[in-house]
């Protein structure tokens, strides 16, 4: 895979990153490590706890200590949570240790595949949609400045994208290669 670099997938929260990770990195052969779960595990809370408790400003210094562990590793397939481009150490230390993938997505997707989650706290309120629009003009040029390779996952099985996913990487590797 990639001479051990790591993959990455960043997109907002809804986007499949975490569904798609793990497809891909079975699909790979190698481990899948889900950014947001590995701060639970640390804290022994959930996301939307720690949001409540301490703040968001305290979650993205949780959040930067993870990526720089999780960017130290080799050969393992990230879903990152969809606020890690907001730091640019995150940005930084994504971009240089493997490839990023941004899982694209409507917003009326997203609204969907978000609407019954609890687990969000940024979309806990009256509006949800006008969050993720907000959300999304402040992070789209931030996800696109970053990634290698822009995969659409709107109306697509995780199958679909993770095998596209497969296909693309390996297109990088034969480019990448010497002939």
């Amino acid at each position: 895979m990639l001479g051990q670099r790591n993959v990455y997938l960043i997109g907002p929260m809804g986007s499949g990153k975490t569904a798609v990770g793990r497809r891909l990195a079975s699909l790979l052969g190698v481990e899948f490590i889900d950014s947001d779960a590995e701060i639970e595990k640390r804290t022994g809370v959930d996301i939307r706890y720690i949001f409540e408790k301490e703040g968001e400003a305290r979650f993205r210094q949780r959040e930067r200590d993870v990526i720089a562990d999780l960017t130290a590793l080799e050969g393992v397939v990230v879903a990152t949570g969809g606020g890690v481009i907001l730091d640019p150490a995150n940005r930084e230390r994504l971009a240089k240790t493997g490839t990023v993938v941004y899982l694209e997505t409507t917003i009326d997707t997203l609204v969907k595949r978000t609407k019954a989650a609890k687990t969000r706290p940024l979309l806990i309120n009256d509006d949800p949609r006008a969050v993720l629009e907000r959300m999304m003009v402040l992070r789209r040029p931030l996800y696109e400045s970053v990634a290698d390779l822009r995969i659409e996952t709107t109306g697509r099985q995780v199958r679909a994208v993770a095998a596209d996913i497969q296909q693309r990487l390996g297109q990088r590797v034969a480019k990448q290669s010497p002939t």
